[in-house]
């Protein structure tokens, strides 16, 4: 017989909190290049590794390595580059407006801008992305005007929303880019529900779905890989680990035990855990997965390994629970200066160009932040109509809500 002994109880401790020297000692990172890339219809069982490496593509000189290269030119680099500047740029102003009191709340995405980028610029124009907060820089990579997304955030007169959204939660369906919803879990079976419809219709789009690793955790996340799996849906499904779910650390949801992507292979779905901070990673990463889906072969869960360097959102004070300097340790280093020397190293970039791009963009997201105040913010009052909350509700609008807008009409 076993002796008896006391049980344990065991709580996922983060390896550093305020006041610590930051620790990444958990995060194994293999050298560029050193990663396999399989055929895009490989069977899951024959790449399980995959789900517990990392794919990389830049190495510490900035030089592309390995057969993830996705031989991107320069061009679309710079595009790249720029999307992301002008990203962390729109946080940072509307980081401001938000303690000014322009707008009562707002999320930045500083340290995830490729992730959101990369994506964008590499799926079709048509594919529809299920987004989670945290990725504007999609919709600024996809060209959206800032203005529109600022008019959101103010929730003002010229938000095309009407105010019935939270502030950072945008919709843009020209975009491709759905609604985002509150309960991210909700994101992954919806993106799954469309990617089936669109491969019940024969179409040619795909879809892609994100959520962060906290929610893995939840059962959305589960039922969208059994959906996804079962009717080999042609869907990509983003998990972004920035290592921090509001204060809670990864490990809470499982992330100290295996890696985000493992929870793919029970379902029968491939896995890759990729970089987030390597731009060309992301692109490489993208491609696999969506040529994947529209070569009939189904699904694949993708885990970006990131960091979150700001604040959950403009309410959280991460000074609270983890180092004060944490994000400068973080060993995968800054997406937008790791790309920038991708750029410097192949002689397509320089540092003086690179702060002329910032001043631009900076003269540009200002311009923009201007006139979108024009139209009103939290200060002044200037949101959208009452007379709003009866529209974008029914394509025909019933006739009891006729009656009831009259009403309020003869009220005022």
């Amino acid at each position: 017989m076993i002796e008896a002994v006391p049980l344990r109880f065991g709580i996922p401790e983060p390896p550093a909190r305020p006041g610590d020297v930051a620790d990444f000692s958990y995060l194994v990172v293999p050298a560029a290049g050193s990663v396999p890339r399989p055929e895009t219809d490989t069977a899951p069982s024959e790449m399980r590794d995959l789900a517990y490496s990392l794919i990389r593509v830049l190495d510490d000189n900035g030089v592309a390595v390995g057969p993830w290269d996705p031989d991107a030119d320069a061009a679309a680099l710079h595009e790249g580059l720029r999307a992301m500047v002008r990203t962390r740029a729109y946080d940072d102003r509307m980081t401001t407006a938000q303690r000014q009191g322009k707008t009562s709340f707002y999320m930045r995405c500083t340290g995830e801008e490729a992730i959101a980028v990369g994506h964008a610029l590499e799926l079709q124009p048509r594919d529809m992305f299920f987004p989670t907060y945290r990725v504007q820089g999609w919709l600024i990579a996809r060209q959206w005007p800032l203005v529109d997304m600022m008019c959101q955030v103010f929730s003002n007169e010229k938000d095309r929303l009407h105010g019935r959204q939270m502030p950072i939660m945008y919709s843009a369906r020209d975009a491709g880019f759905f609604s985002i919803s509150g309960n991210l879990g909700t994101q992954f079976i919806q993106a799954v529900g469309w990617a089936m419809a669109a491969a019940i219709k024969g179409d040619t789009c795909i879809a892609s779905g994100v959520v962060g690793e906290g929610t893995t955790a939840e059962a959305d996340f589960h039922h969208a890989l059994t959906f996804a799996t079962t009717y080999q849906a042609p869907v990509i499904l983003n998990v972004v680990n920035n290592q921090w779910a509001i204060s809670s650390f990864q490990g809470i949801a499982g992330g100290g035990r295996t890696t985000f992507a493992a929870r793919a292979i029970g379902y029968g779905i491939p896995a890759l855990r990729v970089d987030g901070n390597d731009y060309l990673a992301v692109l490489a990463a993208t491609r696999w997965a969506a040529d994947r889906a529209r070569s009939n072969n189904g699904p694949t869960l993708i885990e970006w390994v990131t960091y979150r360097a700001s604040a959950h959102s403009s309410s959280d004070d991460p000074s609270r629970y983890r180092p004060a300097d944490e994000w400068k340790s973080w060993p995968l280093g800054d997406p937008i200066a790791r790309l920038k020397q991708h750029l410097v190293t192949l002689g397509e970039w320089s540092e003086e160009q690179h702060s002329e791009l910032v001043a631009d963009i900076d003269r540009e997201v200002f311009a923009a932040a201007k006139e979108a105040e024009s139209y009103g913010t939290l200060l002044d009052g200037r949101v959208a109509s009452a007379r709003s909350i009866f529209e974008d509700v029914f394509k025909d609008m019933p006739e009891h809500l006729q009656r009831q807008r009259r009403q309020m009409e003869e009220e005022q």
